[in-house]
């Protein structure tokens, strides 16, 4: 997709099958040519990603929904980041991103599934 031109907008725009919104192609085009201009930077998506919390999860040990953040400074560097490279992607959507992929557990402490720093659970 990071290889498509002209041509190939005016293809998709024609695409029942696809939402036919130039923007939203043009975007989504872009994003593939970022995420490649990421991988030829550090070998990959994955290293690159990993590299903002250390190689490790991060642990919080929250008592209350309230205290967990809908977004952090890990996830606003990591914003940043790719807005530098010509993407916009909020902090609020990266810490989304971050505790799906369990690059951050935001688990409440007491909650039975909760796994410490160490793998085991707490």
């Amino acid at each position: 997709m990071a290889a498509y031109d002209q041509e190939d907008i005016e293809r998709l725009m024609g695409d029942p099958w696809v939402i036919r919104n130039r923007r939203k192609i043009k975007a989504a085009i872009n994003n593939a040519r970022r995420f490649l201009e990421v991988i030829r930077e550090h070998g990959s998506f994955d290293r690159h990603i990993w590299g903002f919390v250390g190689d490790r999860p991060i642990v919080n040990r929250f008592h209350s929904f309230f205290e967990i953040p809908s977004k952090t400074d890990v996830s606003e560097e990591m914003s940043r980041d790719l807005k530098r490279r010509g993407k916009f992607v909020g902090p609020t959507i990266f810490h989304s991103f971050m505790q799906e992929v369990g690059m951050v557990n935001d688990h409440l402490a007491h909650y039975f599934r909760k796994i410490a720093s160490d793998g085991t659970s707490a």
